[in-house]
């Protein structure tokens, strides 16, 4: 390779060229005035021409200059780009990351993120937890957590993935035995399949529009766990209160219908929470856009 000397003066030329000024030149590198105008002087002998022209008030960058700031500017470009690979490669996770996250949305949308994380996080291995049990985080074992909520969490290291909607859904079998819902109105009275909560009447809401309101049901079947819910649908004993991405491919298949899908139901955001400040690395971030990426793309199917 001829002329590697060359490198840190164009370096310095392309900083001159971004400041307008040795002075500005200089202390953006760390370097003295003086050595920015040897740099200077070095590289318009190597190329043959003046790059710039010098005034007691100003600089002016010759034509010469200009053509040759873009080939240094390009340089100045893949330093800082290999910099940034350095950085960002030593801040990788290393070892094991222990992750917990809601059985159905893990399946559907975790692991295939996952995937591409290991495949870009070399380093990394992953210990996936699928459950849909509450926990603290600063409490337990895992180093990552995926929570569904309607707020925001108190935990500190959290880190914003996405909102889903929930609705009801039903088999076409078990719909056509129990005649039309035509309206939220239809829904008291039925059976239904929910979420372990503290009461088993709870209170479904509706909005469309300005309309917005609430209809108390009652739960025939209750669980924590999410494919519970679905099989329990599926066999077609009641109306099941799910996330969107859990019925999707139910609902894809013709084994499940939305009911009322003219109406907004709940929505929940699903939250990444890191046990620690430094788990948040530019590497999990990644992991968080690849997987927010993944669940748009799902909406979209």
């Amino acid at each position: 390779m001829e002329k590697v000397d060359n490198l840190i003066p164009m370096a310095i030329f392309a900083q001159v060229v971004e400041c307008l000024s040795f002075t500005d030149a200089a202390a953006a590198l760390g370097i003295s005035k003086s050595s920015v105008s040897r740099a200077i002087s070095q590289l318009e002998e190597t190329v043959g021409g003046r790059l710039l022209k010098r005034t007691t008030r100003r600089i002016e960058i010759t034509e010469l200059g200009i053509g040759y700031a873009r080939y240094c500017a390009s340089i100045v470009s893949e330093l800082r780009a290999s910099e940034t690979f350095i950085k960002e490669y030593y801040q990788q996770p290393a070892g094991t990351l222990t992750l917990l996250a809601p059985v159905t949305f893990g399946t559907q949308h975790v692991v295939p993120a996952l995937s591409q994380f290991l495949k870009n996080n070399i380093h990394a291995r992953i210990d996936l937890d699928l459950s849909d049990k509450e926990i603290d985080i600063k409490e337990s074992d895992y180093d990552l957590a995926i929570e569904v909520l309607q707020g925001t969490p108190a935990h500190e290291h959290a880190q914003f993935l996405c909102t889903i909607g929930w609705g009801l859904y039903a088999t076409p079998d078990y719909l056509q035995r129990i005649g039309p819902i035509n309206a939220p109105k239809d829904l008291p009275g039925r059976d239904y399949i929910l979420f372990r909560g503290v009461a088993r009447t709870v209170s479904l809401p509706f909005r469309r529009e300005k309309q917005k309101f609430a209809i108390n049901v009652e739960s025939r079947f209750r669980s924590n766990n999410s494919i519970a819910l679905i099989t329990m649908a599926l066999s077609g004993c009641g109306i099941a209160y799910l996330p969107t991405y859990a019925a999707r491919a139910s609902v894809g298949r013709g084994q499940l219908v939305r009911i009322l899908p003219g109406w907004t139901m709940d929505e929940y955001k699903i939250w990444l929470l890191a046990k620690e400040k430094n788990s948040v690395t530019s590497a999990i971030k990644r992991f968080c856009d690849e997987l927010r990426q993944h669940v748009a793309a799902a909406e979209h199917q």
